[in-house]
């Protein structure tokens, strides 16, 4: 792991695999595979080092973790619906020697975008398995300031095609950028519109694409 010092490597595999026994990630993937998935974002990531950033869906930690030892000098809100994740990240976070820039914050995507805080402020989002393309787009376009970017993880296999939505993307002002092998990054060209995030589950229930 040439991107994580060895003591952050060490670290993280001991907060990954406990997040492995209590189910908060899989368990049918080795950690190893899971710590060199996560460092893919950083690889895809299309600028500098970012600054403030969010995971969307953080679960167990991943990627959003392990790429904040990765970018020693940025800062995490890992976002996630359930407070047992979150309550387990904030711990992970101690371990790890990160509390100072990486919270974890409880909360739907879809209302927390909306709060001031939050709205508009991150350099960039990443998502891992939160959801399908139109509910990923909906729920991150609240987050990113323009000019951030979103990093999302894509199925094996898929060559892109299921965001060929260019009209609907931007409704929340996102537009694609690149298509890095495994992965769809998408650039925040204006701020997102006032309508969006609509309220929880109506992204899912009626998509915009």
């Amino acid at each position: 792991m040439s991107d994580l010092t060895p003591e952050a490597e060490a670290g993280l595999r001991d907060v990954l695999l406990d997040a492995q026994k209590i189910g908060f990630i899989g368990t049918n993937i080795p950690i190893e595979d899971h710590l060199t998935h996560a460092l893919g974002f950083a690889r895809a990531w299309p600028g500098p080092e970012p600054g403030r950033m969010l995971d969307l869906g953080s679960g167990g930690g991943l990627p959003g973790l392990v790429l904040a030892a990765c970018w020693p000098q940025s800062t995490w809100v890992l976002l996630d619906a359930r407070v047992q994740r979150t309550t387990f990240l904030t711990k992970a976070a101690g371990h790890l020697g990160m509390a100072d820039r990486v919270v974890a914050r409880h909360g739907r995507a879809e209302e927390v975008a909306r709060e001031p805080a939050y709205r508009t402020t991150f350099d960039g989002v990443v998502a891992r398995s939160f959801g399908a393309p139109p509910v990923v787009a909906e729920c991150a376009g609240g987050f990113l300031r323009p000019g951030g970017f979103l990093v999302v993880s894509e199925p094996p296999g898929e060559d892109g095609s299921r965001w060929d939505h260019d009209l609907e993307l931007a409704l929340v002002g996102l537009r694609r950028h690149s298509h890095p092998d495994g992965f769809q990054v998408l650039v925040q060209k204006k701020a997102c519109s006032a309508h969006y995030p609509r309220r929880p589950s109506a992204a899912a229930k009626r998509p915009l694409f």
